[in-house]
């Protein structure tokens, strides 16, 4: 099936004006945090005068993260074929902004770091990514990330991602980018 037919339901680019920016958190079953983080980044919108929407790219789920969004006032995109990557692209085909950043919903990323990664989007960097690795001056969060990923794994990737590609990466798998 083609790609663009596969989110047609969810692109709504000609539907409502453009914003600067389009926060995507894809969602599947994250009512224990979805409406701190859908919080988080309205504050930090507001704070900073940033005109944006928060858009929550849900992969069916059927714990209540669906009514928590909608009366967060969080754009909600249902997203019908399943996976992680899946719901980032439905997330991402109905963006209206000008800028795209996505976060997880789990509450591991900070979003009060939109304001500095806005500000390299608009110096014209293409990709910003987020860093919790200490390398990359980041933190990782007591049990946020099994110990094998943190020490071995993510890091060992993100050190050939470095030498491959020459990209000053330190945490490839963060889900703030």
């Amino acid at each position: 099936m083609d790609r663009q037919l596969e989110h047609q339901d969810t692109c709504v680019h000609q539907e409502h004006p453009e914003v600067e920016l389009t926060i995507v958190m894809p969602c599947l079953n994250e009512v224990e945090t979805l409406a701190n983080c859908i919080q988080q980044t309205r504050e930090t919108l507001q704070k900073h005068r940033i005109d944006g929407e928060i858009v929550v790219a849900d992969n069916g789920s059927t714990d209540g993260s669906i009514e928590i969004a909608e009366s967060l006032g969080a754009r909600l995109v249902h997203v019908a074929r399943k996976g992680y990557g899946n719901a980032l692209m439905g997330g991402i085909a109905a963006a209206r902004g000008k800028y795209i950043i996505m976060g997880d919903s789990d509450e591991s990323y900070d979003f009060r770091e939109i304001p500095r990664f806005l500000e390299k989007l608009r110096q014209g960097n293409d990709l910003v990514m987020g860093c919790r690795m200490p390398s990359g001056g980041g933190q990782v969060h007591p049990g946020a990330m099994p110990f094998l990923h943190r020490w071995l794994g993510n890091q060992a990737f993100s050190l050939l991602v470095r030498w491959w590609f020459h990209a000053p990466i330190h945490d490839v798998h963060c889900g703030l980018r």
